[in-house]
């Protein structure tokens, strides 16, 4: 093959009709990083959406778990191969988190502490498809897995739930993030098997 590892090809279906095609099943949960890992206690963190307009929407971690909290379960697929089935998160739906934004935007740009960017559509985030979580498997999220919170959009491959969320910025157009400017598709449905351009 070359260049690239083996991980990035996948082992088949294993007849799950639960797995995307060139998934498998992992009880682990790896972790796959394009970076260091940040270091940002609760005090520090705070999530904001920004409109095309320049106006801000800010959360302090203390008003973010002030708002109505979700338990979610859902299969998990990342675009080395892996998935993981039936994970268990705790967050904030992003339903909640823009009832007071006003936007003509269908995209998003979300951003992470560290630099990290991934576009997504807006119609992605919404309907009870996509929240900012803070906790899996009932303990608070570690700084490895993208802790205090991350993006979680588990109907996309998971380079999509942005680690270390810090804010979404509204797009009049769809531009790619980090992984998408080096190869990685613009959407990335699993499904389909959305991993490159």
């Amino acid at each position: 093959m070359g260049i690239v590892s083996s991980g990035f090809f996948g082992r088949g279906r294993r007849d799950d009709p639960a797995l995307p095609p060139g998934q498998h099943l992992t009880d682990g949960f790896p972790v796959l990083s394009a970076g260091p890992t940040p270091r940002i206690t609760p005090e520090e963190w705070e999530f904001t959406i920004t409109t095309e307009t320049g106006q801000v929407h800010r959360w302090s971690w203390t008003e973010f778990l002030a708002l109505q909290q979700d338990d979610v379960s859902r299969d998990i697929h990342c675009v080395t191969s892996w998935s993981k089935l039936g994970t268990s998160w705790r967050g904030v739906s992003l339903d909640t988190l823009f009832e007071s934004v006003e936007s003509d935007c269908e995209f998003t740009m979300a951003h992470s502490y560290g630099g990290y960017t991934t576009n997504v559509p807006l119609d992605d985030l919404l309907d009870g498809k996509a929240w900012i979580a803070h906790e899996f498997d009932g303990e608070a999220l570690e700084p490895a897995h993208g802790g205090p919170a991350r993006l979680l959009v588990p109907h996309l491959y998971f380079w999509k739930s942005a680690k270390w969320v810090r804010g979404l910025e509204m797009l009049r157009q769809d531009e790619p993030g980090f992984w998408e400017s080096n190869g990685y598709h613009m959407y990335g449905d699993p499904w389909r098997e959305e991993r490159y351009w």
